[in-house]
């Protein structure tokens, strides 16, 4: 009997039992949890935010097949549904945050950005005071009343993102008002919407705004930016599951499987399959 691979879907709870939307633990804290029989090392897809604010150790941690070598001062910040994989011989100490998207002040959480960056001294001060500060009141409050305590703990996150979202090193692009709508209709639709013209129908553009607003926020037109999210999603699958490439087609959007290996094989630079053998192997 072959045993069937597949992407662990991990979704929030809260060890108190209560309905709080955000944990505040360490990363030794975690592996220490973690000793009950879960792997740690296998590929997962959270549908929360996971934050690690590194202080001391070295590793290396896994999103979306980007390994980040990790040291003092390092950040990664997992968004909802990508894929996260912590390595074995990684070490690494530091404040480790879990929240929902919903907790935290509108604004203050985007489901898109950098998945690490490295803080300066003067920052890593800057947020490890944040971060503290959060931890005490978490340890504090974990007890009351859940609408009282969710109120200014989704405070104190929000200021300590806000303060890391300051660091010179996580600064990007400002994002134009098309892009951003375009950006969020992507990710909710990529599996069924794979034309430009049906994004700019909808959000009431035009195919050439929308083009022109990619190219500005991010260097790409709004095709290779819409196959860009597609591809990854195909290649999470292939890694992570044992689900035929044609059954990867089908969920994508693609019914006929020669059009998607040949959609992959464009942009991809590889078949389907030599992408799993590779990954795999």
């Amino acid at each position: 009997m072959v045993k069937k691979r597949h992407i662990p879907e991990v979704t929030y709870r809260n060890p108190t039992g209560t309905e709080l939307g955000v944990e505040v633990l360490t990363l030794g804290g975690l592996r220490s949890r973690a000793g009950d029989g879960h792997d740690l090392t296998r590929p997962q897809r959270p549908d929360f935010h996971l934050l690690m604010l590194i202080t001391a150790g070295t590793g290396t941690h896994t999103v979306d097949f980007t390994p980040y070598r990790l040291r003092p001062g390092s950040v990664v910040w997992v968004r909802p549904g990508q894929v996260q994989q912590f390595q074995d011989r990684s070490r690494v100490e530091g404040p480790l945050l879990l929240f929902r998207p919903d907790f935290p002040p509108p604004g203050s959480a985007s489901p898109f950005g950098p998945a690490h960056w490295q803080l300066t001294t003067q920052d890593r001060l800057l947020a490890a005071t944040a971060a503290q500060h959060l931890a005490t009141e978490y340890a504090a409050l974990a007890h009351a009343p859940v609408a009282a305590a969710g109120r200014l703990l989704a405070h104190l996150l929000a200021a300590l993102l806000h303060r890391l979202s300051l660091a010179s090193d996580t600064r990007g692009p400002v994002y134009n008002d098309a892009f951003l709508r375009f950006r969020e209709a992507v990710e909710r639709d990529f599996a069924t919407r794979h034309r430009v013209a049906d994004y700019a129908h909808a959000l009431g553009y035009s195919p050439r705004t929308l083009t022109r607003a990619a190219q500005d926020a991010v260097g790409m037109g709004a095709k290779e930016f819409l196959d860009r999210r597609v591809v990854l999603e195909a290649r999470r699958l292939l890694a992570h599951t044992d689900l035929p490439a044609a059954a990867i087609g089908t969920r994508l959007g693609f019914p006929d499987p020669a059009n998607f290996f040949k959609y992959f094989r464009h942009r991809a630079g590889c078949s389907p399959g030599e992408f799993r053998a590779a990954f795999t192997a």
